[in-house]
This record gives C-alpha cells, structure tokens and sequence, in this order.
C-alpha cells in the first residue's frame, strides 16, 4: 500500500529535496501551500510530515513555537510520524564533541535555546519523532546557503571567503542525501524509538580542505580568505538579520563533528555522495564554477 507523506516547507531547502526523494521512493507526495491550505485538513491520511518550515532568523522566537505546535496538534490528531531537519545550534559553544543524540543541549544564545524548547516539545509529546540533524548544507543549486552566498562566491576570482578559523574541523551535509536518509528513516520508524534523535554523519573538514577540495573541482587553485565580519557588525542597527549571523559565528571557530554511529546503526551501508561529486554539484552554476560537470548534478541529484 502507498505511503503518504506531507512536506512543509516544499519549496525550500530540506522541503525541496525531500519531496523528490519521497516521491522517487514511490511515496504520495503532498506538498503544503501555506497561502491556502489548513493544516489540520492536510494531514489527513498521512503517514509522516516533513517539517521544513524555517522562518527567518529573526522572526523565530514568534513564529517558531507556534508552529511547532500546530504539528505536533496535527500529528498526533492523524497519527502521523513527524521528521524535522535538526541543526547544531542546541550544543554551544563549549560542548565537548563529538555530537551524538546524547549530547547534552546546552546552548545559551536565543537562537539555540528557541531550538532546545523546541525540540523539547516533541520529546515530551506522545508524537513519534525524528530528529534528522545535520551540520551546515551543500546543495544542488545556489539557495542562499552559506556555501554559495560566501565560502563560493568569489571563486570566479580564485578566492574561497570562510567566515571563521580555516583550520579547524566543521560539519557539512549534502542535502540530497540528507534527503535520501529522511526516506530510509521514515520506512523503519516503526523499529525506531518514539524520539529519535539521529545526527547525519555528512562531512567533517577544515575550511582549508574544503578550499582545496573545491579548487580540484573547479580546476583553479583557490586562495582563502577569511571574512571580514565588520560590515555585518556595523548593520545591526538597521539590518535585522545582522545579529542572529553574529550570534552564530562561534560555529565557524568551535571544531566540531557529528558521531554517526546511530545513524550507520539504523541504516548500514547507506551510501554518502562523495563530497567531491557534491562539490561539482554545488559550484555547477556559480561564477567561476564547474559548469563542464553539470551533468555530476544531475545524477546527485537522482542518487
């Protein structure tokens, strides 16, 4: 019998690529309009939710509570298991690492602690719910990621822009294959704990290895620069996402990674895209980028 999933946030990021990978899994796909569409109507007959509902940095300490809220009234009203793309905020600046589905939430910023409450309210609903989490993404196509919005967007010029310390070990995720997981793990949940808090293994290098990774692709030599961070301190009072950028920047200077035994646990085998072909796929477009590869895109894209 088909399987029916619900995506929020269908035409964004973690929303876009997850309806794709649902629907080339042979699962009904149906895609949620915010302008028309009444949730509690939507999830109707649904198996699993997707939410990928992420407003804007500053709008998330009214909006995200809320949300969360109306999914987690809705998903327990049908029955339906809810996955929600987790992120790295909850830790802090000074969690030792590696960061596992153990690892305690101590994170102290607003950002972080809008997380924390959130998160904690499917762990204290009767809703089964996975917590796919994931370091920051390498995707498809420029989407306004950090990825294509600085650290690649002045290969062009032979320059790779990192906002924090190029030495030090950071997390990445390739979206389609985030995706893909989203997949495997919605047709075992039944086999999973109610909450499951599942980090994403992904990739873990320095900025300097990205750099040179990046170059190999593009086949140019590329030069990092670290980011100056004045400009986004001196817009704060006037540009309303300034301060929730500044008060993450402490991810790009804190090593970290995230321990993947529970996730090769759950899904043994599964198979990571090389980050080199995820590279080709995220650069294709951009100025300076690999458009000779574009076709690596599109088989990323359908792995």
């Amino acid at each position: 019998m088909q399987q029916t999933v619900l995506v929020l946030g269908a035409s964004g990021r973690f929303g876009r690529h997850a309806a794709e990978a649902f629907q080339s899994a042979g699962w009904a796909v149906r895609r949620f309009d915010r302008r028309h569409d009444d949730l509690e109507t939507a999830c109707q007959g649904v198996d699993v939710i997707v939410n990928g509902w992420n407003p804007q940095y500053y709008d998330w300490a009214t909006t995200v509570p809320g949300l969360h809220q109306q999914v987690i009234a809705a998903a327990a009203d049908c029955g339906a298991t809810v996955i929600v793309p987790g992120n790295l905020y909850v830790f802090g600046h000074d969690t030792p690492g590696p960061w596992s589905g153990a690892t305690p939430h101590l994170a102290q910023n607003p950002l972080g602690r809008i997380r924390i409450d959130m998160e904690e309210a499917y762990r204290r609903s009767a809703v089964r719910t996975i917590i796919l989490r994931s370091g920051d993404f390498i995707d498809t196509c420029a989407s306004g990621n950090w990825f294509d919005m600085v650290l690649a967007k002045q290969i062009g010029r032979d320059r790779f822009v990192y906002p924090g310390d190029p030495c030090i070990a950071h997390s990445w995720a390739f979206l389609p294959d985030v995706a893909r997981a989203a997949v495997a793990l919605a047709e075992m949940r039944f086999d999973l704990p109610r909450y499951a808090d599942i980090p994403f293994p992904g990739y873990t290098v320095t900025g300097t290895e990205l750099a040179h990774l990046t170059g190999n692709v593009i086949g140019r030599s590329l030069r990092v620069r670290q980011m100056q961070w004045w400009p986004v301190t001196l817009s704060r009072p006037f540009w309303r996402l300034a301060p929730h950028l500044l008060e993450m920047r402490y991810l790009w200077n804190t090593p970290h990674s995230l321990d993947g035994a529970f996730f090769n646990a759950c899904l043994p085998g599964f198979d990571l895209t090389p980050l080199r072909q995820a590279l080709t796929a995220a650069t294709a477009e951009l100025p300076g980028g690999s458009r000779a590869n574009r076709g690596v895109r599109s088989s990323a894209q359908a792995a």
